[in-house]
């Protein structure tokens, strides 16, 4: 999926990823992460995610859209200050600082304080030959780090992303160097995923503990 593309998701307000409230596996695991001061968010969007993160640190995200990022301070009611910094706007208020612009772009400075990564729909919403250059971005910006993600499974060819199904073995090799714990599952076959409903057979998110 290219920017385009992202950038007609939010302009028409197709948000069936959105969440109402924090991640359930989020908020299964949010007391085991690690004691750091902050952590990098990709392709964040305005996920309330942030907030159940920023009761335990700062909160670097990184996303591409105006409109989300803009659209997360206000329906927070927060004043936000925006700069623009190396091809970038730089959304701060309180605890967060959000980067708007192409994440494959990000200077590594801007994560230059975060140890820890969270990610909850950032993989799943990249095509496979985007996956790879993910994860390589990811190791660029952060050659060492702890990271929480939430992954999709599903029967791929009962449907076409995004959100798209990262199985465990897809996984496994796409974050070879770095040493992987399955930490929860959540069963949602039938109940479908965030906002919208899947007519697939199987539908299992899964989280998992990374470290490189």
């Amino acid at each position: 999926m290219d920017a385009a593309f992202w950038h007609q998701v939010w302009q028409q307000d197709q948000l069936g990823f959105q969440l109402a409230e924090a991640h359930p596996l989020l908020k299964a695991q949010l007391s085991a992460l690690p004691d750091f001061d902050a952590v990098f968010v990709p392709l964040c969007g305005k996920s309330p995610d942030l907030h159940l993160l920023a009761q335990q640190y700062r909160v670097v995200g990184s996303e591409l859209s105006e409109i989300a990022c803009r659209d997360f301070f206000a329906e927070a009611q927060m004043q936000v200050a925006a700069r623009e910094f190396g091809g970038f706007s730089l959304w701060h208020s309180g605890p967060y600082e959000l980067w708007q612009g192409d994440f494959f772009t990000l200077p590594a400075s801007a994560v230059n304080s975060c140890q820890l990564i969270y990610d909850r729909a950032a993989l799943i919403a990249l095509p496979a030959l985007m996956r790879q250059r993910y994860v390589d971005k990811l190791r660029r910006l952060m050659p060492t780090a702890q990271m929480l993600l939430i992954s999709l499974e599903y029967p791929e060819h009962e449907k076409q992303g995004p959100p798209f199904s990262v199985p465990a073995a897809e996984l496994a090799q796409l974050f070879s160097f770095a040493q992987i714990k399955l930490v929860g599952v959540r069963n949602l076959t039938g109940q479908g995923f965030a906002r919208r409903t899947f007519a697939t057979s199987q539908l299992v998110e899964k989280s998992w503990l990374l470290r490189w």
